[in-house]
């Protein structure tokens, strides 16, 4: 079976995959368990009267996001208009809708901004920066080196660009730049000779894709070409190449499987625990504040915020520069090793991450970034059960 699968691993189901989910988002946040459990039911219980709220106010909408403890849904709007705040029953507990007016920009109009000067503000760096869409602020975050920082201190680099933007733009810094993370079911090892230099990398799987009778595992197309996993035996099986994307907005590859694979991830560090996938959520009907986890080979498995669904990576990891349509995660955890693994919540795919963003000092991980299962190949379709 593939990634080493014991027999006795029954896959949880959806409810059962939400609430390890949930321990170990309480372990994480110091909410009590009951308390964390409620969280992630009302955050995906919550995702029809968000995209609701985003046709609603779609002229004015400059940011939607979410927060915790306790759950709330946070709006705000251009203009200087008031909207009340409301309070709507979701999963059957009230949840607070707030709204904060006077915005610059709509949403629509930063994301379109980033991606017609990306190139411009690339150009006055030194350092390709990471760019994104906080929807906390209604402003676009730049990334930039501290050599670029301390060149126009104060507010001068923040002007500069946002005068080429045309949009509010906030300056963070990080020490270091991002990173692909190259170094069965979802979550497995994945190893493979690089032909260019002979040395054998770890990459990890995400999750089964399905075309016709064909079956597969993707993982990112920045790992080695040709795969194999290894069983619980030390048996290495191949698993064939059979195509790879990876441009702008797809960083994805598919190697074939010989028998099928289950719709089937791990969910815990050590393998030892199977969950089933149920199906897929959009980049669209993802918010920032959402909690979800991920798995790699590397680092494990962790659960996380995510801080924008309109990133653009640093760097040129994307065949040159990356589009805005990466999803940006606050960690906890990533390295080398953990690239094409899957993240999700409960049964629901959310994506397979590509890269991540680095601290200097201690080089823990300020950030992962995935790309959204929106962006599979063409014909191959998320295996679910």
């Amino acid at each position: 079976m593939p990634g080493g699968l014991r027999a006795q691993a029954v896959p949880l189901d959806e409810h059962a995959a939400l609430a390890l989910d949930a321990a170990e988002y309480a372990a994480t946040s110091g909410q009590t368990l009951a308390a964390a459990a409620r969280e992630l039911v009302l955050q995906e219980a919550s995702v029809p009267l968000t995209d609701a709220l985003k046709v609603e106010f779609a002229d004015r909408l400059a940011g939607l996001s979410v927060g915790h403890a306790p759950f709330r849904i946070d709006i705000l709007l251009t203009g200087d208009t008031p909207v009340a705040d409301r309070v709507v029953q979701v999963a059957g507990s009230p949840v607070l809708v707030r709204f904060r007016t006077g915005a610059y920009a709509t949403h629509q109009q930063l994301v379109v901004a980033l991606a017609l000067h990306q190139t411009e503000i690339r150009a006055i760096l030194t350092q390709p920066p990471g760019m994104g869409v906080d929807p906390r602020i209604g402003a676009l975050v730049v990334m930039v080196s501290p050599a670029d920082a301390e060149a126009e201190p104060g507010d001068a680099l923040r002007d500069r660009i946002a005068r080429i933007a045309g949009v509010p733009v906030r300056i963070a810094t990080l020490d270091a730049s991002d990173a692909d993370l190259a170094d069965l079911q979802g979550g497995a090892r994945l190893t493979g000779i690089d032909p260019a230099n002979g040395r054998r990398y770890a990459c990890t799987g995400g999750f089964a894709v399905r075309r016709g009778e064909a079956s597969a595992i993707v993982t990112a197309a920045h790992c080695p070409d040709n795969l194999a996993w290894t069983d619980a035996e030390r048996r290495e099986h191949p698993l064939p190449f059979l195509g790879q994307w990876g441009w702008g907005y797809q960083d994805v590859q598919v190697n074939g499987s010989p028998t099928p694979l289950p719709p089937a991830l791990w969910s815990d560090t050590a393998k030892t625990i199977s969950r089933t996938v149920t199906g897929a959520r959009s980049r669209d009907s993802t918010r920032g504040g959402d909690i979800l986890c991920h798995r790699g080979e590397r680092t494990g498995y962790s659960c996380a915020e995510v801080w924008t669904p309109d990133f653009a990576p640093a760097g040129d990891l994307c065949g040159g520069g990356c589009t805005p349509t990466w999803v940006a995660v606050r960690g906890p955890t990533c390295r080398s090793g953990d690239s094409g693994g899957p993240v999700f919540l409960g049964g629901m795919a959310y994506g397979i991450v590509k890269g991540g963003s680095y601290r200097g000092g201690d080089d823990s991980c300020a950030l992962y970034y995935y790309m959204s299962v929106d962006f599979l190949p063409d014909g191959w379709a998320l295996a679910t059960g």
